[in-house]
């Protein structure tokens, strides 16, 4: 029997749940420790913020659903990790004991880096979680009795660039809606050297598409910008030129304002010696597993990735919704490989796949795998994929609802697809 321990319960942290118990079995006693007690399916936050989405639409009781599958559940969080000793220190006093430690926590926002942003502020908003989501919704129904100009963006450091193309594209469509589109300039800022580097160096000529869809949406845009300060009405954006070099300040004005935030590692995770890099992002082999804690593996966001390659203005990669898949599978497959007494050496194929709607339509990018050089690469644009991105959310919820981690029809279509989410143990 084996102990097992999940941190986190969100995208990551839940599939890892179902997918232990779906291969395992019930005789290893598996829990979870969430911070607060509702699964939210993060992508429709977007959504959610401009009004087409309730929380309760996205979100489900995390300890209900996980209970059915005999899984434990506690909502109150990490409070210290005892390496060492195996164990979790829960928010509520408890201490879980475990044979094998799941980190799937998602990040820490870090606004702090950049004066004047985050929701706490009153200045930004912010899509990272479902309450920042609502709280941005109360926000622009403010906006849209006196709407003016937007500031949609991510900052320096920043490594989830498609839910900043998603949310300005989503604001352009419903003001379009509204028929106030015309009393809203609108510009993106970002620390991408480029529109379209999405944190990847690219996605096929993913550049040119998403240049094209701001164009004729009359965004405007700066790139290779560090947000130096968000003060009352105004960003103040330093933009650089190729070698990093300061080029030109930008003050741009806003009354509504979204900027993504750079992400640090969970404290209770970060604390640990020797476990994170020094942002706090959990340093793993190709297996998943902690070099120097062989119990504890990770997924997720909280894994640590170098940048794809070094930029102007610091940027990171992004860990998109079938790569967390993929590694948790991995993780998965480990686990189960060692308590059988087998070699735990499967390996995730960290392929990319993201789906960006744009409220009538979308851009799907698709990476194989994440990190160049590539297999496969390209973007396409279409009302196809907005279509598959609604469909996407609610075969999710389908999926955390009836504790099911990969149904056969998802695996026969990623498989036609080319897409699978482990490489397979080394022969």
């Amino acid at each position: 029997m084996a102990r097992i321990v999940v941190l986190g319960a969100g995208l990551g942290g839940m599939a890892a749940a179902y997918e232990l118990r779906e291969t395992l079995g019930r005789e290893h006693p598996v829990t979870v420790v969430g911070l607060g007690d509702r699964f939210s399916f993060t992508p429709s936050n977007p959504w959610l913020a401009v009004g087409w989405r309730k929380p309760g639409d996205f979100t489900l009781d995390a300890a209900e659903h996980l209970g059915r599958k005999d899984i434990a559940f506690d909502g109150s969080g990490a409070q210290r990790i005892d390496a060492e000793a195996r164990q979790v220190h829960t928010g509520s006093g408890k201490v879980l004991d475990y044979d094998y430690l799941l980190v799937c926590t998602g990040p820490r926002l870090a606004f702090e880096e950049v004066p004047g942003t985050g929701p706490d502020t009153g200045l930004t908003q912010s899509v990272c979680t479902t309450p920042h989501a609502q709280r941005a919704w109360e926000a622009y129904e403010k906006f849209l009795q006196d709407p003016g100009p937007i500031v949609v963006g991510a900052v320096q450091g920043a490594s989830c660039f498609g839910p900043a193309y998603e949310f300005a594209l989503i604001l352009d469509a419903d003001l379009r809606r509204r028929k106030l589109r015309d009393k809203v300039p609108m510009t993106y800022v970002t620390s991408e050297p480029y529109i379209g580097h999405m944190g990847l160096g690219g996605v096929g000529d993913s550049k040119g598409l998403m240049e094209y869809e701001l164009r004729q949406r009359h965004i405007k845009w700066i790139t290779n910008a560090k947000v130096q300060e968000v003060r009352p009405g105004e960003v103040v954006a330093v933009e650089h030129d190729a070698k990093g070099q300061p080029l030109d300040e930008h003050v741009v004005p806003f009354k509504y304002a979204m900027l993504l935030p750079a992400f640090k590692g969970v404290e209770a995770v970060a604390a640990v010696e020797g476990l994170c890099n020094p942002r706090g992002f959990v340093i793993v082999d190709k297996h998943q597993r902690s070099p120097k804690y062989p119990q504890v593996f990770a997924a997720g966001v909280c894994v640590a990735i170098p940048p794809v390659e070094a930029t102007p203005v610091p940027t990171g990669a992004p860990k998109t919704g079938f790569m967390i898949e993929s590694m948790v599978t991995t993780i998965v497959r480990n686990i189960q490989a060692e308590l059988q007494g087998k070699p735990a050496d499967f390996e995730g194929t960290w392929n990319a796949v993201c789906l960006a709607d744009m409220g009538d339509t979308g851009v799907a990018f698709v990476a194989l795998p994440q990190i160049p050089p590539r297999n496969v690469t390209w973007a396409r644009e279409g009302k196809w994929v907005h279509l598959a991105k609604v469909g996407f959310e609610k075969y999710f919820l389908y999926k955390m609802r009836h504790g099911t981690s990969e149904p056969i029809y998802e695996k026969y279509i990623m498989g036609l697809l080319g897409i699978e989410r482990i490489k397979g143990a080394k022969k």
